[in-house]
């Protein structure tokens, strides 16, 4: 990978590596709430194979995940357990938060002790609206990051320079919400 180190990566060798990371991610799983139970079905059942869309579910450590999936409730008590958690994962990492507590809160967004967001402690790639989410709307996000792996310029993740899309000029990592609604 000295390519990569040093910044010059051919466009064809990139969609390729490209391609094969967004086909082959290993999701961490961080049920808080109700939300869990959405997450565990869309993950676990054979109605919703989240294999087929080349999502493995069950890594055995943080340090093994492409991105992790956050669902449910974070309170500021969790809020430290969430940010170890991202900081032990490796690089390119990718985060989607999923139903409305985890978003900005949800119904607990006035209480002393909930989070107004998980954005609030890691960068969020997709948010996933809803009160629960439903299994398919997790699938459809899982496929919209896989989108966004696909086009993103490698060489400038390896750099650490926020996500930027092949060819784009100044870098821009905008979150993708399921449904297409503007981020709240």
């Amino acid at each position: 990978m000295g390519l990569v180190d040093r910044g010059r990566i051919p466009a064809p060798l990139t969609k390729l590596f490209n391609l094969g990371r967004s086909y082959s991610m290993w999701v961490y799983q961080w049920g808080l709430a109700c939300c869990a139970i959405e997450m565990g079905a869309a993950f676990g059942s054979p109605r919703y194979d989240v294999m087929r869309l080349g999502v493995i579910p069950l890594p055995a450590s943080p340090r093994q995940a492409d991105f992790v999936c956050i669902s449910g409730t974070v309170t500021d008590k969790m809020a430290p357990a969430v940010r170890r958690l991202w900081e032990q994962m490796p690089e390119p990492k990718y985060a989607i938060s999923m139903g409305s507590c985890a978003n900005c809160g949800g119904p607990y967004w006035d209480s002393y002790s909930v989070t107004k967001g998980v954005d609030q402690i890691i960068p969020i790639d997709v948010y996933i609206p809803g009160c629960p989410p439903r299994p398919e709307a997790l699938l459809e996000g899982v496929v919209l990051l896989q989108q966004r792996i696909k086009n993103e310029d490698m060489a400038a993740k390896w750099r650490g320079e926020p996500f930027r899309a092949l060819g784009a000029e100044a870098p821009s990592r905008e979150p993708i919400v399921v449904g297409g609604g503007p981020v709240e």
